[in-house]
């Protein structure tokens, strides 16, 4: 009997099976939001659509949080027509960070507390042997041996 209902599951029914989306939670970074017209706008945009919980501007950060069972390139893709510069919220707190002040995490454009997401292959690990053993020496400074 279970093989007889596979093969009439695909002749039976027509309707269409729709993907279920989880709870999730969207933060985007929104540029230009200078007064509280662009700041309504943007939230009616994002607040009519379909599966939206929640949505919460932040002037101050540019900061864009929507909840819901919503994807992330529809609600990207949504504030854009609104004519604002957007994109994927692209910082992480300066705690999660190794090194928050180095070349590729530190950015003068970040809200206070947070650097630029780093990729985990590049940041520094203190645990790293070769780091350590290539510090010891320096040829530019011979009586610098920290092995003496």
């Amino acid at each position: 009997m279970g093989a007889l209902d596979y093969v009439s599951s695909f002749f039976g029914d027509r309707t269409r099976r729709v993907k279920q989306l989880q709870l999730q939670t969207v933060v985007l970074r929104v540029r230009n939001i200078d007064c509280g017209g662009c700041e309504k706008r943007v939230r009616r945009s994002v607040s009519s659509m379909k599966g939206v919980q929640s949505a919460d501007l932040n002037r101050k950060e540019q900061k864009l949080t929507v909840t819901g069972y919503v994807e992330v390139y529809k609600v990207l893709q949504r504030v854009k027509r609104t004519g604002k510069p957007t994109e994927i919220w692209p910082f992480v707190p300066a705690e999660m960070v190794y090194h928050p002040y180095a070349a590729g995490a530190y950015d003068k454009k970040a809200p206070p507390g947070y650097v630029r997401n780093v990729d985990p292959g590049f940041r520094m690990n203190p645990n790293r042997t070769d780091e350590q053993y290539t510090s010891m020496f320096s040829e530019d400074n011979a009586n610098a041996c920290t092995i003496m």
